[in-house]
């Protein structure tokens, strides 16, 4: 298994990729994408296959951070380097939520929030039925905690003690709306998840080595599902977007871009 350091070092690239995706399109949404890609880049390193026809699977329910996601998959060699310029253009399969339709690779069709904890339900449901031991990990952001559905679906996991679901919060603390305590307050979300028979825990998402041991403590569990709460800072890494809605969505265009640039490399350095 990669080191920390070396998983660091892969997000960082795939924090690039992600500006690069969205400078092209002129739109996006970086703020999310940069927020939730230590924990995604994580998940896939070490339990997700790609080229595997068995394996597990990742259900991005908060899809709007797909560039994260096409990042991974790019350096997984699915998506080739000129179709990373086609992020949002008409028939590409880099659409601005995730699509099975065009690319499986991604597992889900996800975007209306709130969804895709029930989708992953029903797939770690499947696997438990056809001896399937590969898991299913949900990937859900704050605002999306405001949604009915994730607790009507967060009921049903634990009734059914579904140890192969893993479901990842990516907490940044804004939404769309603005700061997610001003819209709805979530409090305490671990204690929420284990108030509904959860294993759960928090963790800073952008330290690599607690994301590791977290998601192994995850996958050890034999007892139900459990709930990674991963404190992040949206934009992470482009000193400008940090705990800014403004870049929840965004073009990246002109000097803002090279300032963007200029962050990442710095980063890239300091590893």
């Amino acid at each position: 298994m990669p080191s920390a350091q070396e998983l660091q070092a892969q997000a960082n690239r795939h924090r690039r990729a992600i500006v690069d995706m969205i400078h092209t399109a002129n739109a996006g949404h970086p703020g999310g994408s940069l927020s939730v890609i230590d924990v995604l880049t994580a998940i896939y390193a070490t339990d997700v296959d790609l080229h595997a026809e068995a394996r597990s699977r990742v259900v991005l329910s908060k899809g709007h951070a797909v560039p994260a996601q096409y990042a991974i998959l790019h350096e997984a060699g699915i998506l080739s380097d000129a179709e990373m310029g086609t992020l949002r253009q008409l028939d590409s399969r880099l659409q601005g939520h995730p699509c099975t339709h065009r690319l499986p690779e991604v597992d889900a069709t996800t975007g209306l929030l709130g969804q895709g904890l029930s989708q992953g339900i029903g797939m770690a449901l499947a696997k438990r039925m056809q001896g399937d031991p590969h898991r299913v990990y949900v990937v859900c952001g704050d605002g999306e905690m405001h949604e009915g559905q994730i607790w009507e679906a967060a009921a049903q996991a634990a009734q059914w003690k579904l140890n192969n679901l893993i479901c990842v919060v990516d907490e940044n603390h804004l939404s769309s709306s603005g700061v997610t305590r001003e819209v709805i307050d979530n409090r305490d979300l671990a204690e929420k998840f284990r108030a509904f028979g959860w294993t759960a825990e928090t963790i800073d998402g952008h330290d690599m080595e607690q994301i590791l041991a977290a998601l192994e403590r995850a996958r050890a569990c034999e007892d139900g599902p459990y709930a990674i709460i991963a404190e992040t800072v949206k934009g992470k890494g482009v000193s400008y977007m940090e705990n800014n809605v403004a870049y929840h969505s965004s073009g990246i265009s002109g000097e803002l871009y090279e300032r963007a640039l200029r962050d990442l490399d710095a980063l890239e350095g300091g590893q």
